[in-house]
C-alpha cells in the first residue's frame, strides 16, 4: 500500500499486479510507481477530478488491479464479457465508474476502481511498430487504463482528444514524452 497526501489528508493507494505473460518479467515496483504517479496527477487536476466518478464521494483509499497477459486471453475475455470477437490490447473493467450511482459503494473508506488488463504481446508489438521503448508504451497503457477507471471514455472524437491530451500530460509529469501516439 502506498500513502500520499491528497486534499490535505492521507490517501492510501493499493495496486495489485499479476503477470500471466511469461515472455516479459515485468518490474511490478515500476508499474505501481508509474500508476501511482499517473493517478495522483489526474486527481490533482481539478477539471479531471470534478468530472471523474470520484467527485461526490468521501474516501481515503483507492485500489485497483493490473492483469498482464497475452492477446489470446484478452480475446477470451472480450468474447465472454463484452460480446466482442477480437483480441484487445487493453481491457478495463471500471467497476466503480461503470456502476449506477445508487450501486456504487465505499467500503471502509475505500473505493475499488476495478481492473486493467493488458495484452503484453500486442503492447510490445505496438512499441516496436512505433519505435519506442516497451516501458514507454506500457506507461501509455497504464495512463489510458486509469482514465477509464476514473470514468472517462472515448466514444466521440472530443472525448478521445480529452483522454489522449491528458494522458500525454500525465506521462510528461513523470518524464515520459510520448509523441508517437
Amino acid at each position: 500500500m502506498i500513502s500520499t497526501v491528497y486534499k490535505n489528508k492521507i490517501m492510501n493507494i493499493t495496486i495489485e499486479c499479476e503477470n500471466e505473460y511469461k515472455d516479459w518479467d515485468i518490474d511490478f515496483a515500476w508499474v505501481i510507481s508509474t500508476a501511482k504517479s499517473v493517478l495522483e496527477f489526474y486527481l490533482e487536476q481539478k477539471y479531471i477530478y470534478n468530472e471523474s466518478c470520484l467527485k461526490d464521494y468521501d474516501f481515503n483509499s483507492l485500489s485497483f488491479d493490473f492483469l498482464f497477459c497475452d492477446s489470446k486471453k484478452t480475446h477470451e475475455i472480450n468474447k465472454q464479457y463484452r460480446d466482442k470477437d477480437y483480441p484487445a490490447d487493453i481491457i478495463t473493467f471500471a467497476v466503480f465508474a461503470d456502476s449506477e450511482q445508487s450501486e456504487r459503494f465505499v467500503l471502509d473508506d475505500e473505493i475499488n476502481l476495478g481492473e486493467i488488463i493488458i495484452a503484453l504481446d500486442k503492447m510490445i508489438d505496438g512499441a516496436k511498430e512505433k519505435g519506442i521503448a516497451k516501458e514507454d508504451e506500457l506507461a501509455f497503457f497504464i495512463s489510458h487504463g486509469i482514465m477509464h477507471l476514473l470514468g472517462f471514455d472515448h466514444q466521440s472524437e472530443l472525448d478521445y482528444n480529452f483522454v489522449v491530451e491528458n494522458q500525454k500530460k500525465a506521462l510528461e509529469s513523470i518524464n515520459i514524452h510520448y509523441d508517437k501516439i
